[in-house]
């Protein structure tokens, strides 16, 4: 983030799944956990990221003669953009005859975004609906994300997050005050695992998240169902667990899907779950799955 702007990578509006009514979703670059079925990767990285469509490249390598950097190269065909030398200055994308490069991430400030918030504002009332921010790891940008949701409150606008809570909990305590509903990505019941396979320890996560209960926030969980790694009876036995836990009652389990593959390969990565399968909710597996929830008492959405 620079001075008081914030890097975004999407503004989605008439969103109905991230929250209450009509909702405008603001996405955040930037995110500490490194998921290996995140359908965002453009997400991953704070800063702005070139991508390259091979279907379009003519390989006339105009790209690699005009960045400043020398952070772009060619192997195989393929074009390299080494982040690292990249500076965000978009002069390859400008210079692309066929538009095969784009790019990832604009900065905009408070005003810039709450002049987008609020062309829908009728929409929101008429709804119930509101801002949601997403990422992304929204607490990535945990400042300018808490004058964002301040703003919005000064219009009486409902105010949402998605997030996984991971952060500084002198970041959290400010950014959680002008939440009305927070969503709540829990990945793991167990932190080993959750480490290992995210990237980050379980135990900030929680203490924030029970502090936003003890505020006593709208809270929904919502969690990842994720093959080999949180697919069993047993493991939604122990989100249960957990979840009774922490005093949250509403849940929201998302079946892994493969929507976001092709994102890696615009960014020249590997997608860690080719081969997996998407999780379609009439799978017998599925089902039983979420009765388990049901059976406990939540109040489940899938």
């Amino acid at each position: 983030m620079i001075e008081n702007k914030g890097m975004v990578f999407n503004i989605q509006k008439f969103s109905l799944h991230d929250g209450p009514g009509i909702r405008t979703v603001i996405f955040l670059k930037g995110c500490p956990l490194r998921c290996p079925w995140c359908s965002n990767p453009e997400s991953l990285s704070k800063k702005v990221q070139i991508t390259w469509n091979k279907h379009a490249c003519i390989n006339c390598n105009a790209c690699i003669k005009a960045c400043p950097e020398n952070a772009i190269s060619s192997v195989h065909d393929n074009i390299i953009i080494d982040e690292d030398l990249c500076t965000g200055c978009l002069l390859c994308t400008q210079i692309c005859p066929t538009s095969a490069l784009a790019y990832e991430g604009t900065l905009y400030s408070i005003n810039e975004i709450m002049s987008e918030v609020l062309k829908d504002q009728p929409f929101y009332e008429e709804s119930g609906g509101g801002l949601t921010l997403s990422g992304g790891e929204v607490l990535q940008q945990a400042s300018f994300a808490t004058e964002l949701l301040k703003e919005a409150k000064k219009y009486h606008i409902h105010t949402a997050a998605e997030t996984t809570c991971y952060c500084n909990h002198d970041d959290f305590m400010p950014f959680i005050k002008h939440l009305d509903l927070l969503l709540c990505d829990i990945k793991h019941y167990d932190s080993d695992i959750h480490e290992k396979i995210v990237g980050v320890p379980l135990n900030q996560i929680l203490g924030n998240i029970r502090f936003a209960v003890s505020q006593k926030k709208d809270i929904i969980a919502r969690i990842p169902v994720i093959p080999d790694f949180n697919y069993s009876i047993e493991d939604a036995e122990h989100f249960c667990t957990l979840l009774k836990s922490l005093k949250i009652r509403n849940v929201n389990l998302l079946p892994y899907h493969n929507y976001g593959e092709n994102k890696y390969a615009l960014l020249n990565k590997p997608y860690a779950m080719a081969g997996y399968d998407p999780i379609h909710k009439d799978d017998p597996k599925y089902i039983e799955y979420v009765h388990v929830f049901k059976h406990h008492g939540f109040v489940v959405t899938s």
